[in-house]
């Protein structure tokens, strides 16, 4: 049974920044690509950046890139998101996810991911 565990969410200020992190088990991590999504309250889940299974691929949404990083540690079996310069509009619930087939690379849409995370609170102030 595939298990994602997020982690270190919180509550910052504007310009601060948090690294959250996603810890798997049950699957065979570094033959995965991940993923990171958010919601908002009373908004659908968005996408937030993508990781490929060596970490050679990345994709960003536009409204955090160059402020967000997605990385991976294979040896851990743990995903990053390294969130910097964080503004009142990141406020939400981070999930982590997975693709559940081998070597695939999904892209922006939450539908192509298997295996979520039960999700961090980000909560920025202004």
């Amino acid at each position: 049974q595939v298990q994602l565990v997020e982690s270190g969410g919180g509550l910052v200020q504007a310009g601060d920044s948090l690294r959250l992190s996603c810890t798997a088990s049950g699957l065979t991590f570094r033959l995965y690509a991940m993923g990171w999504f958010r919601q908002a309250p009373g908004k659908e889940r968005d996408f937030v950046a993508r990781i490929s299974w060596n970490g050679d691929n990345t994709l960003y949404a536009d409204s955090v890139k160059g402020r967000f990083t997605i990385s991976r540690d294979n040896a851990k079996n743990t995903l990053y998101l390294q969130m910097n310069s964080l503004k009142p509009d990141d406020t939400a619930v981070y999930y982590c996810a997975a693709k559940g087939r081998l070597f695939t690379l999904p892209g922006s849409q939450a539908l192509e991911y298997d295996h979520w995370g039960q999700g961090t609170q980000v909560t920025v102030s202004s």
